[in-house]
């Protein structure tokens, strides 16, 4: 039996401290892992990022443990509408609608009864995509239902508390407005953040002036909605979650939350603070901004497994989420596949891709070398590389050929979007063209039938035999510029294997004018 204790990847060392957490507390039949999403604009890839590093974490805590687990992914659809997306239609129509619920906000598409209802919709689809486990919770739903009437309650007993550790955070003029609980208007429906003048902790309502009344409403059942931060305490409590991790933008949220958790008689979850995603523009990405790139834009150029490596990687480092890391995360996927093949290794990335179930796939040919092959071809016909890689691999089993005939469609997306309008060929000078010319003579004495390994020797002796002796890596670059018309290109044993010889040398003498 597998000692899972002795494994230190990022979500192994989570998983433990949910069971240090347990060692210190009263004993739980199930352990309560969240996510958050405000439906304020289109989910975006953050927040599937989110949920599925959780979920990375939860089957981590459940081979630790072999405890029962549940994840809420939780939309906080009841929150108020402050800024219309810029990514959306009919932004007229939306702007009568601020400071409304989300759930009260018509929907720009015209497909569901309202703006977070829509949103919700969106996430459901894109995380069911990905066949995540867990429970969908709307914040509209358990407020009308009740659920969070008991711990609602507490808010209120313990309202000068929170009011303690919640005003030394904000500014001069909002401490005068602020209130823990913003009324929804019984005639709009819209969120009124309006200051309390007296709470009764009795019957659990709360009075304040609007339009110059003075007005009475209950706390329970929907009728008030908690400002975010005391919110978020709430359902951590109402919940008894265990885990949530959270974007760097919510450190002092997070703190600030777990004092309110602590005052209402519950332990906040553990966490993990996680670096955001950044545009092209090195910008945090936004679902109001909509900048970035979708998780439909990824999945048109790459397999759904690239995504799961890109957001696996280094959860606590800033990263750029643009088109051009596609394909070394797919490569990078791939090579950590290749390594988990004839044993367990939890500290696999794949490992926690795939919750320990294995893809045989053992093939060399990877995404690099597919969009090489479509650049060298200018075929969108998929048959035409295919039957090139068969060049190469005679024979696959099912799950390679799955793999590669996904690589090879979004390949060809991918090359003729971002690849095609760039190429730039290299013209060698006197010295480059001489070198190379090398390069093809020595092709060309190796017989067709050699492996990959030995046309990548014959072509790395003619880099060290030449200027570029001390700077091989400037040498392969100067091949792939003049050939491929781009700066990085394939393993070139391997491209040459596929492609065949004599196609190579008539690929390469095409660029040096021979």
């Amino acid at each position: 039996m597998t000692d899972y204790n002795q494994y230190k990847s990022w979500p192994f060392v989570e998983a433990k401290k949910i069971l240090k957490r347990l060692d210190t507390g009263q004993p739980k039949k199930k352990i309560i892992f969240e996510t958050g999403y405000g439906p304020s604009g289109l989910p975006h890839i953050g927040t599937f990022g989110e949920v599925l590093r959780t979920n990375m974490v939860r089957f981590c805590f459940e081979k630790l443990t072999g405890l029962e687990t549940d994840l809420i992914a939780f939309s906080d659809d009841m929150d108020g509408f402050r800024k219309v997306p810029d990514n959306v239609p009919n932004k007229e129509q939306l702007s009568k609608y601020l400071d409304y619920p989300l759930t009260s906000v018509p929907d720009p598409f015209n497909k569901f009864n309202s703006f977070g209802e829509h949103n919700n919709a969106k996430l459901i689809e894109f995380l069911n995509r990905f066949n995540l486990p867990f429970t969908f919770q709307s914040s509209t739903e358990a407020y009308k239902s009740g659920v969070f009437n008991e711990t609602i309650k507490k808010i209120l007993l313990n309202y000068e508390k929170i009011l303690n550790v919640v005003l030394p955070t904000l500014g001069e003029d909002r401490r005068k407005t602020y209130s823990p609980s913003f009324p929804i208007d019984q005639d709009t429906g819209k969120i009124l953040q309006v200051p309390v003048n007296e709470i009764n902790t009795e019957d659990f309502t709360i009075s304040f002036i609007h339009d110059g009344k003075t007005h009475v409403k209950s706390v329970l059942d929907g009728h008030c909605k908690l400002q975010w931060k005391v919110d978020w305490a709430m359902r951590w409590a109402a919940f008894e979650v265990d885990y949530e991790m959270c974007g760097k933008d919510l450190t002092d949220s997070y703190v600030l939350s777990s004092k309110i958790c602590r005052i209402i008689g519950s332990q906040p979850p553990e966490n993990l603070i996680y670096e955001l995603f950044l545009d092209e523009n090195a910008e945090k990405i936004s679902k109001s901004k909509g900048n970035g790139i979708s998780i439909d834009d990824w999945l048109k150029y790459s397999i759904e497994e690239s995504l799961a490596m890109f957001m696996y990687q280094r959860p606590t480092t800033a990263k750029k989420l643009y088109f051009d890391v596609i394909p070394k995360n797919t490569d990078e996927y791939l090579s950590h596949l290749n390594k988990w093949q004839n044993e367990e290794l939890p500290d696999n990335p794949s490992w926690h891709i795939h919750k320990n179930n294995n893809p045989r796939y053992q093939s060399k040919i990877n995404y690099s070398l597919i969009l090489n092959l479509i650049s060298v071809c200018k075929s969108n016909d998929p048959n035409v590389i295919i039957g090139l890689i068969k060049n190469y691999q005679t024979s696959f089993n099912s799950v390679e050929l799955d793999y590669i005939n996904r690589m090879i469609s979004c390949g060809i997306n991918y090359f003729n979007d971002f690849i095609q309008p760039t190429l730039k060929f290299k013209i060698p000078n006197t010295e480059e063209l001489s070198i190379l010319q090398n390069v093809v003579s020595e092709i060309n004495k190796i017989d067709a039938a050699a492996e990959a390994d030995e046309y990548q020797s014959a072509i790395f002796s003619v880099g060290k035999n030449s200027v570029f002796k001390d700077d091989i890596k400037s040498f392969f670059k100067l091949i792939y510029e003049v050939v491929f018309g781009q700066e990085n290109g394939p393993r070139l044993g391997s491209f040459i294997k596929i492609y065949t010889k004599d196609k190579t040398i008539e690929l390469f003498n095409s660029k040096l004018n021979v």
